[in-house]
């Protein structure tokens, strides 16, 4: 089976290429300047001349609070292009599977907890990743639709809980909350800083789930593609506060300072837990725990930043 992989240098796409079912498959894998996605005649020019069987789509701009709140227009249009051109070439060059990856990020603000895909497009987005937000629940909306007006295409959407692991990005401008705690407590061990801040309160809680994982359930949607749900919820079951995750890189790493919180900063939504009802019913589950993915981490961005 021949797939097309965007988004291979990104840190999911680098995950699914070191996942050991990988070798199983012929992947391309083309990097941003190999690939533009947000040139459409490029895309559709790779498709026809490549004729992958699957297209899992991983690309995207991703960043985290910081980046979202300072770069609305950049997460936004990016994204939309990047999903539209992807989507719309497979289906115009003929290709009938895809999977799209969504994020939790999709689902509004206020909805209940735990989120469950039939919650998308019920009520107002979070502002602070609203850009991104927005451009992920289209192109999800775009896969559907294909599929609808046309059933032998099968465009789906997996919405993964947030990520961190091997491959992540660790700066506080583009990082996600964990993997910027890692890196903050790291830096902060080193340094011998007693204090480390956190922002808020620390009670807002989030769902991580270690990218190796996702790229397992990728692999997974692959070789069960005709079960796969058009739409499904990808994430652990539990989600922790800000304070405990903190905690836990505390202990991985050994550092035994405190923590202050900075009541002023942003935090994004209270809690975000995604239903992994259809998951489970699906056949899957993650199998790293959350300390464990949390060495891994900790231990790649070590080795990432040792000649620095």
């Amino acid at each position: 089976m021949r797939i097309l992989l965007t988004g291979g240098n990104g840190m999911v796409g680098r995950n699914v290429l070191e996942h050991p079912d990988a070798k199983l498959y012929s992947i391309l894998a083309p990097s941003s300047s190999e690939l533009n996605l947000l040139n459409y005649q490029v895309v559709e020019k790779c498709l026809i001349e490549n004729k992958p069987d699957i297209i899992i789509h991983t690309a995207g701009r991703v960043g985290g609070i910081q980046a979202n709140i300072r770069e609305p227009v950049r997460y936004l249009l990016e994204n939309l292009d990047m999903g539209r051109n992807i989507v719309w070439a497979a289906r115009q060059t003929g290709i009938k599977r895809l999977i799209n990856l969504g994020s939790s990020c999709m689902y509004p603000r206020n909805a209940e907890n735990p989120l469950i895909e039939e919650d998308l497009l019920t009520g107002e987005l979070e502002p602070t990743n609203e850009g991104y937000a927005l451009a992920k629940n289209t192109i999800a909306r775009l896969c559907s639709y294909i599929s609808q007006e046309d059933h032998s295409y099968k465009f789906k959407t997996l919405i993964p809980c947030n990520l961190y692991g091997r491959w992540d990005k660790f700066g506080p401008e583009n990082s996600h909350m964990l993997p910027g705690v890692i890196q903050k407590i790291t830096d902060a061990k080193i340094k011998g800083q007693n204090e480390v801040e956190i922002w808020g309160d620390g009670f807002a809680s989030r769902e991580y789930l270690y990218a190796g994982d996702l790229a397992d359930c990728l692999m997974h949607a692959v070789k069960n593609f005709n079960e796969l749900p058009s739409l499904m919820n990808v994430g652990t079951g539990y989600a922790c506060t800000i304070n405990a995750y903190y905690q836990a890189v505390a202990e991985v790493i050994g550092y035994n300072g405190v923590f202050n919180h900075n009541l002023s900063k942003p935090v994004g939504m209270k809690k975000k837990l995604v239903s992994i009802e259809k998951q489970e019913q699906w056949g899957w589950r993650p199998k790293t725990s959350l300390k464990e993915g949390i060495l891994k981490t900790y231990l790649f961005y070590l080795n990432e930043n040792k000649n620095k």
